[in-house]
């Protein structure tokens, strides 16, 4: 199921990520706890250094790797997608930082972090389990029939990140039919849609507020696995 279809190196690069990202989270941990017997930041000349540039060196060099007359030569195949999953997991896990252009890495912002994180390995794995974008597979000929599944599922999973939905948007890449649902379900309210579409005071916006408040279930839910895994923010 994964080394005859040829899917070991994504397999790998699945492994990697989710290994370095358990990893690097003890360890920011460990030294946010003040270990004695932990090694502590990398800061030279008192400059600090954070874990993402070793990401994004890691990710050139497997780039480069794959792409070189070597890449196609097992085992470097399977050796670069490993650097590459330990690169992408030290990059997303400080997203946040990137996205920000300031260290909100233990604030409420740096949450994101761990959403990129998620949504990576839950793409990761969909296509390890054979998942194809936009529901493109090797069934399909012409161009024609490509570009309208891509235009047809695209609309639906575009439609429903406007709606503040941005994780059943994502997944809409991989499982279609959740962008049918979530474009023809109402927004959320911050969304771009909700603040074009539903004008104060009227009866979708209204209702689009009292669902927010009622599924706010889940959003604890979300924040105490987070704590578990990726440490409380800072007050």
């Amino acid at each position: 199921m994964i080394v005859l279809p040829g899917k070991l190196p994504l397999a790998i690069v699945l492994l990697m990520f989710v290994s370095t990202f358990i990893f690097i989270r003890f360890s920011v941990r460990m030294i946010r706890a003040g270990v004695s017997w932990w090694p502590g930041n990398i800061t030279p000349g008192g400059k600090h250094i954070h874990h993402m540039v070793f990401g994004v060196v890691f990710m050139i060099a497997a780039g480069f790797g794959v792409f070189s007359p070597i890449g196609d030569h097992s085992p470097w195949p399977e050796i670069f997608a490993g650097l590459f999953g330990v690169g992408t997991a030290l990059v997303l896990d400080e997203f946040a930082l990137i996205l920000d252009l300031k260290d909100v890495y233990w604030s409420e912002q740096g949450r994101v972090s761990v959403d990129a994180v998620v949504i990576g390995v839950a793409v990761c794995a969909l296509m390890l389990l054979g998942a194809t974008p936009l529901g493109i597979t090797d069934n399909f000929r012409g161009w024609q029939v490509v570009a309208g599944l891509v235009l047809f599922h695209g609309t639906f999973a575009v439609l429903t990140m406007l709606k503040g939905k941005i994780w059943t948007g994502l997944f809409a890449l991989f499982i279609p039919i959740l962008g049918v649902v979530g474009a023809v379900r109402l927004a959320q309210p911050q969304s771009p849609w909700a603040r074009s579409r539903y004008p104060a005071g009227s009866a979708k916006a209204i209702r689009a507020e009292r669902r927010e408040r009622e599924v706010r279930w889940f959003d604890r839910l979300r924040n105490s696995l987070y704590n578990a895994v990726a440490g409380r923010p800072s007050q």
